[in-house]
């Protein structure tokens, strides 16, 4: 997997970069906002970490312009998780259309954890009813044991 990482503050490079790393995980540090359309235009980036501040450009306005080149064609899609400074940031998370996102400080393990949720999201419960043919029904000739 290649995870962008994208904030002008070392501690979170160092955060996500030591809970992410792993044998078949490799990052790109990115502390320039404007930067990352281009690098993501490569067409290997898996995920992008964005924080909220990256340079002279925000990570909402970042996500923004990744969503609109991906709807123009001019980049491939990539999932973003958005690191946010307070918990009142997180309309800004949803205005930008952001996959997903957690308030700083991170731990590591709730870091993970929406890293794998977000890349293998857990499929939904089957609801029996919507399987339509798929469930079996007795007959009412079928023996029923009396026990």
């Amino acid at each position: 997997m290649h995870i962008l990482v994208a904030t002008d503050a070392d501690y979170v490079v160092n955060d996500v970069t030591s809970a992410l790393s792993g044998p078949d995980v490799r990052f790109t540090i990115c502390s320039e906002g404007r930067e990352i359309s281009r690098l993501v235009g490569k067409g290997d980036v898996d995920l992008a970490v964005l924080d909220l501040q990256i340079g002279s450009k925000g990570g909402m306005a970042v996500t923004m312009d990744l969503r609109l080149d991906e709807s123009a064609g001019r980049i491939p899609g990539v999932k973003v998780l958005m690191l946010l400074d307070r918990k009142a940031d997180v309309h800004l998370a949803k205005r930008s259309a952001a996959d997903t996102w957690l308030v700083k400080p991170t731990d590591p393990m709730q870091l993970k954890r929406a890293v794998r949720d977000l890349m293998n999201p857990p499929a939904p419960p089957v609801d029996p009813v919507d399987q339509g043919d798929a469930v079996e029904e007795s007959s009412e000739e079928d023996a029923v044991s009396a026990g």
